[in-house]
């Protein structure tokens, strides 16, 4: 049973200039802090394992202190967080927010590898406006904070139906109107029928950032070459999908070699990104040391992206099949900035997905065989990294974006098995979500009708004044 609500009438009026402390209270209680700007958070145990108090101004942690060795507080709603966790809140780092929760529309039972999926988009995109695209991603984006995410970057199609940018302007309008509660990065993923005419209006409307497909194009090296050419051009930064494939090419340079090479030939100072990089997997160490050691001097940033490419890659392997993993290890080992995300939620690339960072840290765990502390990182501090965010998390001066999760094991909670969650933006409650669950499994313990108690009502939940709008 889950609940996510916003309160709408106080019971205890409070004074905005002094302390007041709400307990968040227990994982199944109700959900009453959506909403809410606090000034601390206290008896809270921070990521090193430490019970802590703390302080949050202007949107960032101002102080963190063992709890109990301070007696002053700051002004304003601090939250005890008594039997809670606080970890960084998450950073998606490669969404499809325009293709996501379409599974639907398509046959049930059938699946694609990349090709067949991306053909399969292509008869769906034609006729999908941008009203349908901003519902669906408005709808996604729920999804995502509520479990902890408060920094997407989205792609975005080009479609080769009808207006191109139509489903560039519906993200570019959720991106400002989120803005404050989710930083919301629009990436422009043209294809080689995108002309560059395209890619420069769609900076001009103020996409974020540049991408595409080059391992699709004809000619994977002109491909690059153009969208680093319109990047110089514009300004902005680049995010590639590269090397979505297990198989490698029978001559020449991978994809992620050549955006190194021109990355350092160059000498661009934006960021560039490769998304995917699934060849990795498939290099012997041999081939796999050099090319890694040339993406760490180019500078790259290396999204993986595990769910989607398990479902994608490996599908024509008789036995021995691909994991679709870019090479982790090398590139965590090299220094090389790695982020993980979930790419694509209920759509033709991936039937399943919850938007939940946390499935994302388990299958690094069990198929790149991450540990804890390095797939936390790679859906936090790595992804902000990659792309060129400011750090957030618990540490003094961080920006206040945070995830409040049940104080157990770190490994429960990056395991999926965690559902309550608390989620911070900038000091600010954006979601509050609990879970209650029920369980008869003694069947002698069941009691009879006429065993059953009369049921006292509810308690009514303390309700600041603050969360009321």
């Amino acid at each position: 049973m889950h609940h996510d609500t916003t309160p709408t009438m106080p019971t205890m009026p409070t004074t905005p200039m002094m302390p007041a402390t709400l307990p968040v209270g227990a994982p199944d209680a109700a959900a009453t802090l959506a909403g809410a700007h606090i000034a601390g958070l206290r008896g809270v145990r921070a990521p090193d394992g430490t019970v802590v108090d703390l302080d949050v101004e202007r949107g960032r942690i101002s102080a963190a202190t063992p709890t109990g060795d301070r007696a002053d507080a700051p002004a304003g709603l601090l939250l005890d967080a008594r039997g809670w966790r606080v970890l960084p809140a998450a950073c998606e780092p490669h969404a499809h927010l325009d293709k996501a929760l379409t599974a639907a529309r398509i046959p049930a039972g059938t699946g694609d590898d990349l090709v067949g999926a991306v053909a399969r988009w292509r008869e769906l995109a034609a006729g999908i406006d941008g009203a349908d695209v901003a519902l669906r991603a408005r709808r996604a984006v729920g999804r995502y904070v509520a479990r902890g995410t408060t920094t997407i970057r989205t792609h975005v199609d080009v479609p080769v139906v009808g207006d191109p940018l139509r489903m560039l302007d519906a993200l570019l309008d959720l991106r400002d109107e989120l803005a404050g509660a989710v930083t919301l990065q629009v990436c422009l993923l043209g294809g080689s029928h995108t002309s560059d005419a395209v890619y420069l209006e769609a900076a001009a409307r103020g996409v974020d950032v540049l991408g595409g497909c080059p391992h699709l194009a004809p000619d994977p090296a002109l491909e690059i070459s153009r969208v680093l050419d319109l990047a110089e051009r514009t300004g902005l930064p680049v995010d590639l999908h590269a090397d979505e494939q297990t198989a490698l090419p029978d001559a020449g340079l991978l994809d992620v070699e050549d955006l190194a090479q021109q990355v350092i030939a160059r000498g661009l100072q934006q960021r560039v990104t490769a998304s995917h990089a699934v060849r990795l997997g498939s290099l012997p160490p041999a081939r796999l040391g050099p090319v890694v050691d040339l993406l760490a001097r180019a500078g790259l940033g290396v999204v993986t992206l595990p769910i989607t490419n398990l479902y994608l890659q490996g599908r024509d392997s008789t036995h021995l099949a691909p994991r679709g993993l870019t090479a982790v290890r090398a590139l965590l080992d090299a220094g090389v900035p790695l982020a993980a995300g979930a790419d694509n939620v209920r759509d033709p690339f991936n039937p399943a997905g919850t938007c939940d960072p946390f499935e994302t840290t388990s299958l690094l765990m069990t198929a790149a065989h991450l540990t804890q502390r390095e797939a936390l990182d790679a859906v936090t501090a790595g992804a902000r990294t990659v792309l060129g965010l400011e750090p957030a998390g618990p540490a003094v001066g961080e920006r206040a974006d945070l995830v409040l999760v049940p104080d157990v094991p770190l490994g429960d909670v990056l395991a999926g098995g965690e559902q309550a969650r608390v989620v911070l933006t900038g000091g600010r409650v954006v979601a509050d979500t609990r879970v209650a669950s029920v369980l008869a499994l003694d069947r002698s313990a069941v009691p009879t009708t006429t065993d059953l108690p009369d049921r006292p009502a509810a308690p009514a939940a303390h309700r600041p004044d603050q969360l009321v709008r």
